[in-house]
């Protein structure tokens, strides 16, 4: 391998194996492990892997404390995430990305649970306050900032008022709410695909 290739791999290595720059961050929120997969907080992994078979690409890669997979979505480069750092350090992961690429906070793209939506809804943010979430009060201390964009995705609320809201969200989704989580997982991706081509608001409108 001569020089030139040497510096072609390396490239690419930095690139995230395809040579172009991500544009965008897509990040799912989760918690990493066997015991919380289909738990309501998993809600942002199981719209990557949503993402995963609609852009047919894979997210197994490890990198920046995460699990991360390169995708093209909407004609833009995309560095898709899932991060194992567990939830209430989500921004440990996001924010090592972000650093290392130079992506402005406005184009990362944060997916994650929210228990005030019910199961197969979703609403879009353009920026907001963590709202209670670990996961979004992390990366907002991380990337000192709230201005990034968001899609919340229902996992319902607690069943009586003395549930303990941590037991809740780590619950598993009966199969019933699986497949309305299927449903808006769908739009989901096209909402993604909008939001990278910078139609946040045709987004919204349609999804909100």
């Amino acid at each position: 391998m001569d020089i030139f290739e040497k510096l072609k791999k390396l490239s690419a290595e930095i690139n995230g194996g395809t040579g172009t720059k991500p544009e965008f961050i897509i990040a799912g929120l989760g918690n990493p492990g066997i015991q919380y997969e289909n738990t309501r907080h998993n809600a942002g992994f199981l719209a990557i892997s949503a993402l995963e078979k609609r852009y047919d690409f894979t997210v197994s890669s490890h990198k920046f404390k995460a699990l991360t997979g390169n995708a093209v979505i909407g004609g833009k480069s995309c560095l898709v995430m899932k991060p194992e750092t567990y939830m209430n350090l989500s921004g440990d992961a996001v924010e090592e990305a972000r650093s290392f690429y130079k992506i402005p906070v406005e184009n990362i793209i944060v997916i994650f649970d929210d228990i005030s939506l019910e199961p197969g809804q979703m609403r879009i943010r353009r920026k907001g306050s963590a709202g209670g979430h670990n996961g979004i009060k992390s990366i907002i201390a991380q990337c000192a900032t709230e201005d990034f964009p968001r899609i919340k995705i229902g996992v319902g609320k607690k069943p009586r008022p003395d549930y303990n809201l941590a037991d809740w969200v780590l619950s598993r989704f009966s199969e019933d709410d699986l497949k309305k989580l299927e449903e808006v997982n769908d739009k989901v991706c096209d909402a993604v695909q909008l939001m990278v081509q910078g139609k946040i608001s045709e987004a919204m409108n349609k999804f909100n």
